[in-house]
């Protein structure tokens, strides 16, 4: 399996200890995630220290009126890393609004440029703002990566426009079950996972910190939703990364 999006630089244990865990659980390749530019630095470090582990550096939108912002250049440079596989995290989001919509989309927008001129996925946060999110990304044609998804009213636009729609453990929460529903309806070679670690512990083990070993659980409740055997949907899964990141 593969763990498409977490933040080991933001957990708590040692990434190495994690990675170790992962493996034994059958999670045998993680995307960790940079989310400024000394994020992006760390999540470069734990990917060169540990096997099957790759990097997708951004700057959150959360960010975007603060001077991380003007560190383009410097996101630039480490995007030609040979274990760097995306740009991103980036995005709109209107619950916490740390930037204003007009800087989220101005970031938003040279974080596609990077991707473009880098010839890399983009992987996109987006909260409460599909409209928005789908405006953005209609000139885009690299290949999106949805992170997190949790709006069942973009399904079908994302699957109309080949975006891969990765789930993260609030897909097993009891009041989920929309998007549930919308997990079902997403192409076999289009669906990823994700842990989002250390943050959306899947129901079984929510409440404590989450970490990449905690995918399987997602995986089962995707799979009980699809109407499809856990180990189908994990090696689809995992096929789907290797083609979304380019991933050997």
């Amino acid at each position: 399996m593969t763990d498409s999006h977490a933040h080991l630089d933001a957990c708590d244990e040692p990434a190495a200890t994690l990675v170790e865990r992962a493996g034994a659980a059958g999670v045998t390749r993680v995307v960790t995630i940079g989310t400024g530019i000394d994020s992006c630095r760390a999540a470069l470090d734990i990917a060169d220290a540990n096997d099957g582990v790759y990097a997708a550096l951004g700057i959150d939108p959360h960010q975007a009126a603060t001077p991380e912002a003007t560190r383009l250049d410097e996101l630039r440079e480490l995007l030609a890393h040979p274990k760097v596989v995306a740009v991103g995290e980036t995005g709109l989001d209107t619950v916490r609004r740390f930037a204003t919509p007009h800087e989220q989309r101005r970031l938003l927008e040279a974080h596609l440029a990077l991707a473009d001129e880098r010839d890399l996925p983009v992987v996109i946060h987006n909260r409460e703002a599909d409209e928005e999110t789908a405006v953005a990304l209609g000139l885009f044609r690299g290949t999106v990566v949805l992170h997190c998804f949790s709006s069942p009213g973009l399904v079908s636009l994302a699957v109309e426009r080949g975006y891969y729609v990765s789930f993260a453990g609030n897909a097993t929460y009891p009041n989920a079950a929309r998007l549930r529903e919308a997990s079902a309806s997403v192409p076999v070679d289009r669906i990823l996972v994700e842990t989002d670690s250390p943050y959306l512990s899947p129901q079984p083990v929510r409440g404590r910190p989450n970490e990449p070993a905690n995918v399987v659980h997602t995986v089962r409740t995707l799979a009980e939703a699809r109407g499809v055997a856990a180990e189908e949907l994990a090696a689809a899964t995992h096929a789907n990364a290797a083609a979304a990141f380019r991933l050997p």
